[in-house]
């Protein structure tokens, strides 16, 4: 069971790689307005989404103790940008600060992750 959640752990720090690439990627686009959000970025918050619920899926089932206000928070998060960028993804360009946004609460969702102990 361990090697299956290490497995979804690998899937879910591709799918934030794919979110926040996709961001860094459209920095210079940002700069001068012409910024969109990019398949990549959906995909990302989407397999962030799976994979994210499968982990907690996992770990309940092992009985591992969870945080389940930080998941809370993590997962609104994550509901925040999943939104934006699915309602915005076929528009020709995105203002700077709702694609900022999604990028600010993409590395937010990282820090919680990692430094929420």
């Amino acid at each position: 069971m361990d090697v299956l959640i290490n497995v979804f752990v690998g899937l879910h720090i591709i799918g934030i790689a794919s979110l926040l690439g996709g961001f860094l990627t459209q920095m210079k686009a940002m700069g001068a307005g012409t910024a969109r959000f990019t398949p990549p970025m959906l995909h990302g918050a989407l397999t962030m989404l799976v994979t994210g619920i499968a982990l907690v899926g996992l770990n309940q089932a092992q009985d591992h103790s969870l945080n389940n206000v930080k998941l809370g928070i993590k997962l609104a998060i994550l509901v925040v940008i999943l939104g934006l960028v699915y309602v915005k993804r076929d528009d020709e360009k995105v203002e700077k600060a709702l694609f900022g946004a999604v990028g600010g609460l993409t590395v937010v969702n990282i820090f919680v992750a990692v430094l929420w102990t």
